[in-house]
């Protein structure tokens, strides 16, 4: 059951920063979702392949985001239809990405995901390697894909000031080829971190169980 209070709130919260809801929906049922979008929510993430696919044919009319760590091997399931994939987290899968979108002749939006946190746990790019690969001459190759921005997750800890730093060092980045490579997006913050993210620049947060309350966790990949 989805939250319409906390829903018109955060609404309201993101119309200063001009900045897009991005409505995490992963394990909830098809009727959370249609639920929302009656709402006007027309953005929806997903984190896992079966799911969206899923998922996409029973809601319509929405846009689709892909926001978990995607397989190589799964990319030609959600590229016919997705309208971003967030998390690219190497120049491997972006190839791959690029492979797939090629074969039906549409051009793929994509964000590099930035590893920014401390922990492990997390993926993405250096920014010394998407800075390599941003000045480099392998994007001039892959025609099909379109690099709108970038995403980054911050570190899982109660330290603010910990969380506005590496959410700077992201927004650094952004900014030093935004103009240059006609970036976009820059998603960063979710249900925990979100109002720090906003003030340090993100232009999409990531929400979830403060819309659709606690998940239950599913084994689906």
């Amino acid at each position: 059951m989805i939250n319409a209070e906390v829903y018109q709130s955060l609404l309201e919260e993101l119309k200063p920063f001009n900045a897009t809801l991005l409505a995490v929906s992963k394990t909830k049922p098809v009727e959370d979702i249609l639920a929302l979008k009656s709402l006007g929510q027309k953005v929806f993430g997903e984190n896992y392949v079966q799911e969206l696919v899923a998922k996409s044919q029973e809601v319509e009319e929405v846009d689709w985001h892909f926001i978990g760590h995607l397989q190589s091997n799964k990319a030609k399931m959600i590229v016919p239809f997705v309208s971003l994939i967030h998390g690219v987290d190497s120049i491997k899968l972006l190839k791959e990405i690029n492979k797939q979108a090629e074969t039906i002749n549409r051009i793929q939006p994509c964000l590099i995901q930035i590893f920014i946190a401390r922990e492990e746990t997390k993926f993405g790019l250096s920014i010394d390697e998407a800075t390599d690969f941003l000045t480099g001459n392998e994007l001039a190759g892959l025609s099909n894909i379109r690099i709108d921005g970038f995403m980054g997750m911050a570190t899982n800890t109660t330290d603010t000031k910990q969380i506005r730093r590496e959410f700077q060092s992201l927004r650094s980045l952004f900014e030093l080829y935004q103009s240059t490579h006609n970036l976009s997006v820059l998603s960063m913050g979710m249900s925990s971190d979100y109002k720090i993210a906003l003030e340090e620049g993100s232009t999409m947060i990531r929400i979830g169980s403060a819309i659709f309350g606690e998940r239950v966790y599913s084994e689906k990949i």
